[in-house]
């Protein structure tokens, strides 16, 4: 294929694209975790601390039937640290077969899922590097300054955009029965090829979503608590929310953020 002619390919089919470039470089990441132990187990920190601090801020949700579900799947396969690696290389084996057989839209969603993860992972790195110790606990107010220290309030504000756009997608490909019977066909055969952890990965997603009967409340309530967070943390608050570290830090109300009532 000469160069004109994968270009073309490219602007026919744009998700496709998107998604494999993400992936190449959310694999170069990986690469990166993978090489260097120090790292790894310092993104692993990062990352438990702040899925305790989403644990926290969501966890009135959490404990309505409803959102519980979705909550979980946000908070440990949208926006948290967990490491995607084998889902990742699931998702490089089967890109071109996707491509003929999903829908554009929901491929399109998929790639905004790898490029939230990808762009999360870098979000931390850039924060690790700002705490007084990579390797060592921190407070909030070291979080709260290393948060401020980066300066990348336009990152930011991408990453809260891209958690409203891929559940309002999701929400809307839940309330399509063919899209979902397909993907619950595809169990078996996900597993006997050695893609479990993708498929796992879109199931939960879509059963999370069917289950909260419409997910406007839900993506509302996290654009505002998530933007309040940034903008309290940008405007120098060092105690916006309670310190995750704390057993006492979960409860069944929101956390306190500043500027939420």
């Amino acid at each position: 294929m000469n160069l004109d002619s994968s270009r073309n390919a490219d602007q026919q089919h744009p998700a496709p694209h998107a998604l494999a470039q993400e992936l190449s470089r959310v694999a170069g990441l990986n690469a990166q975790r993978r090489a260097d132990p120090a790292l790894a187990a310092a993104l692993e920190r990062l990352g438990n601390w702040q899925g305790r601090r989403l644990a926290q801020t969501y966890a009135d949700l959490a404990a309505q039937p409803r959102f519980a579900a979705a909550i979980e799947f946000f908070r440990t396969d949208l926006y948290g640290g967990t490491d995607f690696t084998q889902r990742d290389a699931d998702l490089e084996r089967v890109v071109t077969v996707m491509m003929r057989m999903l829908p554009e839209g929901v491929i399109a969603t998929i790639a905004k899922a790898v490029e939230l993860h990808r762009l999360s992972q870098e979000l931390d790195r850039s924060l690790l590097a700002r705490l007084p110790r990579a390797d060592a606990a921190f407070t909030v107010a070291d979080y709260a300054r290393a948060y401020r220290r980066m300066g990348n309030r336009a990152e930011r504000e991408h990453q809260i955009r891209l958690i409203g756009e891929i559940g309002a997608t999701l929400d809307v490909f839940v309330r399509k029965p063919l899209i979902y019977a397909a993907l619950v066909m595809m169990r078996q055969p996900a597993r006997l090829a050695g893609l479990f952890a993708l498929h796992d990965f879109l199931e939960r997603g879509f059963a999370a979503f069917r289950r909260m009967d419409g997910a406007d409340e839900f993506l509302a309530t996290i654009a505002q608590r998530e933007r309040a967070l940034m903008e309290a943390l940008f405007a120098g608050d060092v105690a916006p929310f309670p310190d995750p570290s704390s057993p006492a830090a979960t409860s069944g109300s929101p956390a306190v953020i500043a500027g939420e009532k």
